[in-house]
Protein backbone atom coordinates (compact mmCIF):
# COMPACT_ATOMS: atom_id res chain seq x y z
CA UNK A 1 0.00 0.00 0.00
CA UNK A 2 1.29 3.43 -0.96
CA UNK A 3 -0.05 6.30 1.12
CA UNK A 4 0.94 9.69 2.49
CA UNK A 5 0.05 11.85 5.46
CA UNK A 6 -1.59 14.54 3.33
CA UNK A 7 -2.84 15.03 -0.21
CA UNK A 8 -0.50 16.18 -2.96
CA UNK A 9 2.66 14.45 -1.75
CA UNK A 10 2.97 12.30 -4.88
CA UNK A 11 1.64 8.95 -3.69
CA UNK A 12 -0.24 8.21 -6.92
CA UNK A 13 2.78 8.96 -9.08
CA UNK A 14 4.95 6.84 -6.79
CA UNK A 15 2.37 4.04 -7.05
CA UNK A 16 2.28 4.22 -10.84
CA UNK A 17 6.07 4.46 -11.15
CA UNK A 18 6.62 1.55 -8.77
CA UNK A 19 4.03 -0.56 -10.60
CA UNK A 20 5.56 0.19 -13.99
CA UNK A 21 9.13 -0.38 -12.78
CA UNK A 22 8.28 -3.78 -11.32
CA UNK A 23 6.19 -4.72 -14.37
CA UNK A 24 9.18 -4.03 -16.63
CA UNK A 25 11.22 -6.72 -14.86
CA UNK A 26 11.23 -10.12 -16.53
CA UNK A 27 9.66 -12.24 -13.82
CA UNK A 28 6.97 -10.05 -12.26
CA UNK A 29 3.40 -9.11 -12.98
CA UNK A 30 1.71 -6.24 -11.18
CA UNK A 31 -1.84 -5.28 -10.30
CA UNK A 32 -2.21 -1.59 -9.42
CA UNK A 33 -5.39 -0.94 -7.43
CA UNK A 34 -6.73 2.60 -7.09
CA UNK A 35 -8.04 2.39 -3.53
CA UNK A 36 -8.30 6.15 -3.08
CA UNK A 37 -12.01 5.78 -3.63
CA UNK A 38 -12.94 9.31 -2.53
CA UNK A 39 -10.52 10.97 -4.97
CA UNK A 40 -9.38 8.34 -7.48
CA UNK A 41 -6.52 9.54 -9.63
CA UNK A 42 -4.69 6.57 -11.18
CA UNK A 43 -6.83 6.52 -14.32
CA UNK A 44 -6.79 10.31 -14.54
CA UNK A 45 -2.98 10.37 -14.28
CA UNK A 46 -2.85 7.84 -17.13
CA UNK A 47 -5.30 9.82 -19.26
CA UNK A 48 -8.12 7.27 -18.95
CA UNK A 49 -11.81 7.91 -18.18
CA UNK A 50 -13.40 6.64 -14.93
CA UNK A 51 -14.52 3.02 -15.09
CA UNK A 52 -16.11 0.41 -12.80
CA UNK A 53 -13.72 -1.11 -10.31
CA UNK A 54 -13.06 -1.80 -6.63
CA UNK A 55 -16.22 -0.25 -5.16
CA UNK A 56 -18.36 -1.99 -7.77
CA UNK A 57 -16.79 -5.36 -6.91
CA UNK A 58 -17.54 -4.83 -3.23
CA UNK A 59 -21.18 -3.94 -3.92
CA UNK A 60 -22.09 -6.41 -6.67
CA UNK A 61 -21.51 -10.12 -6.01
CA UNK A 62 -22.24 -10.91 -9.66
CA UNK A 63 -19.12 -9.04 -10.80
CA UNK A 64 -15.83 -10.87 -11.14
CA UNK A 65 -12.41 -9.27 -10.78
CA UNK A 66 -11.76 -9.97 -14.46
CA UNK A 67 -14.86 -7.90 -15.36
CA UNK A 68 -13.35 -4.66 -14.06
CA UNK A 69 -9.59 -5.21 -14.27
CA UNK A 70 -7.97 -3.18 -17.06
CA UNK A 71 -5.16 -4.50 -19.19
CA UNK A 72 -2.49 -2.04 -20.23
CA UNK A 73 -0.05 -1.86 -23.12
CA UNK A 74 2.49 -3.35 -20.69
CA UNK A 75 1.56 -7.05 -20.70
CA UNK A 76 2.63 -7.54 -17.09
CA UNK A 77 0.67 -4.58 -15.67
CA UNK A 78 -3.07 -4.51 -14.92
CA UNK A 79 -5.12 -1.85 -13.17
CA UNK A 80 -8.15 -2.12 -10.93
CA UNK A 81 -9.86 1.30 -10.95
CA UNK A 82 -11.53 2.72 -7.84
CA UNK A 83 -14.93 2.38 -9.45
CA UNK A 84 -18.16 4.12 -8.59
CA UNK A 85 -18.01 6.52 -5.63
CA UNK A 86 -19.92 5.39 -2.56
CA UNK A 87 -20.74 7.20 0.69
CA UNK A 88 -20.11 3.97 2.62
CA UNK A 89 -16.58 3.53 1.26
CA UNK A 90 -14.93 3.11 4.66
CA UNK A 91 -17.44 0.45 5.68
CA UNK A 92 -17.01 -1.35 2.36
CA UNK A 93 -13.21 -1.35 2.67
CA UNK A 94 -13.53 -2.72 6.21
CA UNK A 95 -16.07 -5.35 5.20
CA UNK A 96 -15.80 -9.11 4.88
CA UNK A 97 -16.24 -8.58 1.13
CA UNK A 98 -13.01 -6.57 1.02
CA UNK A 99 -11.20 -9.16 3.12
CA UNK A 100 -12.45 -11.88 0.76
CA UNK A 101 -11.41 -9.84 -2.30
CA UNK A 102 -7.88 -9.30 -0.99
CA UNK A 103 -7.64 -13.03 -0.23
CA UNK A 104 -8.99 -13.91 -3.69
CA UNK A 105 -6.46 -11.64 -5.40
CA UNK A 106 -3.62 -13.13 -3.36
CA UNK A 107 -4.69 -16.70 -4.09
CA UNK A 108 -5.67 -16.22 -7.74
CA UNK A 109 -2.43 -14.43 -8.55
CA UNK A 110 0.19 -15.73 -6.08
CA UNK A 111 3.09 -14.54 -8.25
CA UNK A 112 1.62 -11.08 -8.82
CA UNK A 113 2.70 -8.00 -6.88
CA UNK A 114 -0.32 -6.01 -5.73
CA UNK A 115 0.06 -2.26 -5.19
CA UNK A 116 -2.75 -0.30 -3.54
CA UNK A 117 -2.80 3.47 -4.13
CA UNK A 118 -4.41 4.53 -0.86
CA UNK A 119 -5.96 7.77 0.37
CA UNK A 120 -3.92 10.05 2.66
CA UNK A 121 -3.69 8.91 6.28
CA UNK A 122 -4.71 12.19 7.90
CA UNK A 123 -7.61 13.09 5.63
CA UNK A 124 -9.74 9.93 5.54
CA UNK A 125 -10.39 6.85 7.60
CA UNK A 126 -10.13 4.60 4.53
CA UNK A 127 -6.32 4.52 4.64
CA UNK A 128 -6.24 3.09 8.16
CA UNK A 129 -8.88 0.50 7.25
CA UNK A 130 -6.90 -0.53 4.15
CA UNK A 131 -3.69 -0.79 6.18
CA UNK A 132 -5.25 -3.64 8.13
CA UNK A 133 -5.31 -5.73 4.95
CA UNK A 134 -1.72 -4.99 3.89
CA UNK A 135 1.58 -6.77 4.33
CA UNK A 136 3.74 -3.74 3.55
CA UNK A 137 3.04 -0.01 3.66
CA UNK A 138 5.00 2.81 2.07
CA UNK A 139 4.39 6.39 3.22
CA UNK A 140 5.33 9.10 0.74
CA UNK A 141 6.72 12.26 2.36
CA UNK A 142 7.00 15.43 0.30
CA UNK A 143 10.35 17.17 0.64
CA UNK A 144 10.25 20.64 2.20
CA UNK A 145 6.45 20.54 2.57
CA UNK A 146 5.26 17.78 4.88
CA UNK A 147 5.78 18.72 8.49
CA UNK A 148 7.41 16.37 10.95
CA UNK A 149 4.20 16.49 12.98
CA UNK A 150 2.14 15.30 9.98
CA UNK A 151 4.57 12.44 9.28
CA UNK A 152 4.60 11.33 12.92
CA UNK A 153 0.81 11.53 13.18
CA UNK A 154 0.45 9.52 9.98
CA UNK A 155 2.86 6.88 11.26
CA UNK A 156 0.98 6.79 14.57
CA UNK A 157 -2.15 5.82 12.65
CA UNK A 158 -0.22 2.85 11.28
CA UNK A 159 0.80 1.52 14.69
CA UNK A 160 0.44 -2.23 14.71
CA UNK A 161 1.46 -2.51 11.06
CA UNK A 162 4.70 -4.45 10.93
CA UNK A 163 6.33 -3.28 7.72
CA UNK A 164 6.20 0.50 7.17
CA UNK A 165 8.73 2.33 4.99
CA UNK A 166 9.09 5.93 3.79
CA UNK A 167 9.77 7.51 0.40
CA UNK A 168 11.22 11.03 0.44
CA UNK A 169 9.62 12.57 -2.63
CA UNK A 170 10.00 15.75 -4.71
CA UNK A 171 13.45 16.59 -3.40
CA UNK A 172 15.18 19.42 -5.24
CA UNK A 173 18.63 18.35 -4.04
CA UNK A 174 20.61 16.22 -6.45
CA UNK A 175 23.53 13.95 -5.76
CA UNK A 176 26.85 15.62 -6.46
CA UNK A 177 25.71 19.17 -5.69
CA UNK A 178 27.30 19.12 -2.26
CA UNK A 179 30.91 18.46 -1.55
CA UNK A 180 32.19 16.53 1.39
CA UNK A 181 35.62 17.11 2.83
CA UNK A 182 37.30 14.12 4.46
CA UNK A 183 40.49 14.48 6.43
CA UNK A 184 42.66 11.65 7.58
CA UNK A 185 44.95 12.45 10.37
Amino acid sequence: MITSALAGEGKTYCSINLAMSIAMELDHTVLLIDADVARPSVLKALGLPPQPGLMDLLLDDSLDLADVMLRTNVNTLSILPAGTANLRATELLASQSMKALVLEIAQRYPDRIIIFDSPPLLLTSEARVLAGHMGQIVVVVESQQTTQHAVLEGLRRLEGCDNVSLIYNKSRDFAGTETYDYHYG
